[in-house]
């Protein structure tokens, strides 16, 4: 029977994916599967960690924000994005606000660099032209659950945006979905030469903890079980004797990264009056 060959839409936000694969093909070839990598994180203005991440080839680096409660990936809100010959427009206009901050702007697909060796073909990511709120940093690395990505994309509303961890998986360079995150408390307002944090790819590195760790599952409570969403049954501070308890109920909260600071609803505030 006779084959057609068929052709994306115009506009769709797959329409560069031909070329793209075609550059994941080669890439894949260079690179050895299944192996953590573990990178320095920096402390910045004491409530961010960010961390290098290389775009495009050759790479240009890029100081981006960890954030585990966004999943979009974008550079440009302090170095430019440099376009190279791994850089694939997708069609497609990207807008993210943010708890504080926005970022708008064009889709691309490109070659991402989380470390030596541990290179990402066809990632997509956001170059942001407009932006609110990114002092200091070059854009988020954005490794919360997939679903957030939802309605960030224009005309394509509804597509979703694999994260770097998710392509890292679907591209053999990592075998499990697992996000290390090691920070210790900062020191100074902007530790970058200190990288006081580290995270690793694809698994844990045991040299940044001493006993076991302790797993809880992700919850499906709404809204945190859009995010990495825990439950938590209760919270308290102080000694044993002195002890204040500022979640008296069993509740649901997020993982977040990107943020260091703890965020109480406004209903347990007052429970924080002798802190």
């Amino acid at each position: 029977m006779p084959l057609t060959k068929l052709a994306p839409p115009a506009g769709s936000y797959l329409a560069g994916l031909p070329d793209a694969d075609r550059a994941r093909a080669a890439a894949l070839k260079s690179f050895a599967a299944g192996g953590p990598a573990t990178v320095p994180a920096s402390n910045l203005a004491y409530v961010q960690y960010t961390t290098s991440v290389g775009v495009g080839s050759p790479p240009t680096y890029y100081n981006l924000v960890v954030d585990t409660g966004s999943s979009n990936t974008f550079v440009g809100t302090g170095t430019t994005y440099v376009q190279t010959s791994t850089s694939i427009f997708t069609g497609e206009d990207v807008n993210v606000t943010y708890g504080t901050g926005y970022f708008s702007g064009l889709e691309y697909l490109d070659q991402v660099t989380l470390a030596s060796g541990f290179v990402i073909t066809n990632q997509s990511i956001g170059d942001a032209l407009s932006y609110a709120d990114f002092e200091g940093v070059d854009g988020i690395v954005g490794v919360g659950p997939v679903i957030l990505t939802q309605g960030t994309l224009s005309p394509s509303t509804d597509e979703l945006i694999p994260t770097v961890m998710d392509n890292a998986l679907s591209q053999g360079l990592i075998t499990e979905e697992i996000l290390g995150v090691s920070f210790a408390p900062a020191t100074s307002y902007n530790d970058t030469s200190k990288r006081n944090g580290a995270l690793t790819y694809g698994g844990i590195d045991s040299s940044y903890y001493t006993g076991e760790i302790t797993y809880t599952p992700v919850t499906a409570t709404y809204p945190a079980g859009y995010y990495w969403g825990i439950n938590v049954t209760d919270a308290t501070y102080g000694s044993a004797n002195a002890k204040t308890t500022v979640i008296p109920t069993s509740t649901a909260g997020i993982v977040d990264t990107g943020t260091t600071r703890r965020t109480l609803p406004l209903s347990h505030m007052h429970l924080l009056t002798h802190f």
